[in-house]
């Protein structure tokens, strides 16, 4: 999806999810910031002891919207089962996307 600045991609929300699924140690964590990146997202990914991955993630509706097919599309990494989310206004908390350990 090209992103021109003249699109209107709507306005700027958050996504938080949790991930289930065989999604540690599959570098889900790398390709999930490598396609934030692409995208232009902000905000943060995470492998928590349960075996899921949280991950939070900031931008233009439109774009966190592409980005959510993709973490439950076969083009991510591992075998996700299962995604818990909510969305809501974004914080702009964040200036990049990182992993957080």
């Amino acid at each position: 999806m090209a992103h021109a600045a003249d699109q209107d991609s709507g306005p700027d929300v958050r996504l938080q999810a949790r991930v289930e699924g065989i999604v540690q140690a599959v570098g889900f964590r790398y390709w999930t910031v490598r396609k934030a990146e692409e995208l232009s997202l902000t905000g943060t990914v995470r492998n928590d002891d349960d075996g899921t991955v949280a991950v939070v993630v900031e931008g233009p509706q439109a774009v966190v919207l592409e980005f959510r097919r993709w973490l439950r599309s076969e083009d991510a990494p591992g075998r996700v089962d299962h995604v818990d989310e909510s969305v809501s206004a974004a914080t702009g908390e964040f200036s990049s996307f990182d992993v957080v350990y």
